[in-house]
């Protein structure tokens, strides 16, 4: 999740800063879920529900680990999750604050799309969560799924979407990170 989201936080907060956000990620259900009801390993009873059968919520620290690595991101994000009945194929959606004058949710998509790089995906196709299964970028914006509210005179609420396979995307950034640090011996 934090894969997903700190490429799509970073570029967003380069086009308008970011004053204040709420990630939210839609993501499939994991091996740490029952299959069937019963009692939780952890004693979660959330968790303890059939993964494959509910909507449960969740919570992630996606939103506290971007501020690590993101400096002046820290402080401004928090979270939540919503785990959901697929096997795979997530979804990062952030609402957030940003200042700037004339935020457009072109400015924005034409911000993702010069960010993009090997891990960080950009797409205009109009796509579901089975079709991120397998896929290898961290983060694959949805440039669809943009939108752009103004606040004030230099304020604006926008909301932003990446999506990943969450378990092929994060294998995929360490395989790209032990090639960059073999790369360094």
């Amino acid at each position: 999740t934090t894969n997903c989201l700190a490429p799509m936080a970073n570029a967003l907060n380069k086009y308008a800063p970011i004053q204040s956000g709420i990630m939210s990620t839609i993501h499939a259900y994991t091996g740490d879920q029952m299959i069937l009801d019963g009692p939780h390993r952890k004693g979660d009873l959330r968790r303890a529900r059939a993964g494959a059968a509910n909507i449960v919520p969740n919570s992630t620290g996606a939103a506290k680990a971007v501020g690590k690595v993101i400096p002046e991101l820290n402080g401004k994000l928090i979270g939540s999750a919503q785990r959901v009945p697929v096997p795979t194929g997530s979804t990062t959606i952030l609402t957030a604050v940003v200042k700037g004058t004339d935020v457009t949710k072109e400015g924005i998509n034409a911000a993702m799309k010069a960010a993009a790089s090997e891990s960080f995906g950009y797409n205009e196709d109009a796509i579901v969560s089975s079709d991120v299964i397998g896929m290898k970028y961290g983060s694959l914006f949805d440039a669809t799924q943009t939108m752009v509210a103004k606040i004030s005179d230099d304020l604006y609420e926008v909301q932003v979407v990446s999506w990943y396979d969450n378990e092929n995307s994060y294998t995929s950034q360490m395989v790209r990170t032990i090639k960059y640090f073999a790369e360094l011996a």
